[in-house]
C-alpha cells in the first residue's frame, strides 16, 4: 500500500511541478523570441550575393532539458496502449526553441543579422538499466552573416 501511495504522490508532484516548470520556461522563451527576432534565420544552403566578400562565422546554440517524472509515466503508458507522445512533444518543443534563440544569441554577440543554412541536431540521452529517456539535446548551428557597419 505505501509503494501505491508513494507512486501517486510521486506521479502528482512530477505533474504539478513539470506542469508549472515548462509554462515558466515557455513564456521565458517566448519573451526571448520577442527580443531576438530581428535576426533572422534561413535554412537555405547560399548566401545573397554580394560585390565583396561578407564575413561569415558559424554560430551555434545546444541545449539538454530532462524529462520530468510525470513524462516518463505517460510516455511508458503510450509505448503500452501506441499513439502520439504528446508528453514528449511539448519538451521536444521547447528544446528546439531553446537552442536556436541561444544560436541567435551567438549570432548577435558578434553582430549577425541574419544566419543561414540553419540546421538542427537531436539525441535523446538515456540513463538507467532500462534504457529509459532521461533527456533530450538540441544542437542548432548556422552561417551567420555578419554586419560590417
Amino acid at each position: 500500500m505505501a509503494n501505491i501511495i508513494s507512486f501517486l504522490v510521486l506521479l502528482i508532484l512530477g505533474y504539478v511541478f513539470g506542469q508549472w516548470a515548462e509554462r515558466r520556461h515557455f513564456k521565458f522563451i517566448q519573451h526571448r523570441e520577442r527580443l531576438l527576432k530581428n535576426i533572422l534565420c534561413f535554412n537555405v544552403k547560399t548566401l545573397p550575393s554580394y560585390d565583396t566578400a561578407p564575413d561569415v562565422e558559424l554560430v551555434v546554440g545546444n541545449v539538454v532539458i530532462s524529462i520530468d517524472y510525470f513524462k516518463r509515466i505517460a510516455a511508458g503508458l503510450n509505448n503500452i496502449f501506441g499513439g502520439r507522445v504528446s508528453s514528449y512533444e511539448s519538451l521536444v518543443e521547447r528544446a528546439r526553441r531553446e537552442a536556436i534563440l541561444r544560436m541567435k544569441l551567438n549570432a548577435k554577440e558578434r553582430g549577425a543579422s541574419m544566419i543561414f543554412n540553419v540546421k538542427l541536431e537531436t539525441a535523446s540521452i538515456y540513463k538507467g538499466n532500462g534504457q529509459q529517456v532521461g533527456s533530450v539535446e538540441v544542437y542548432a548551428y548556422g552561417t551567420a552573416l555578419i554586419d560590417n557597419h
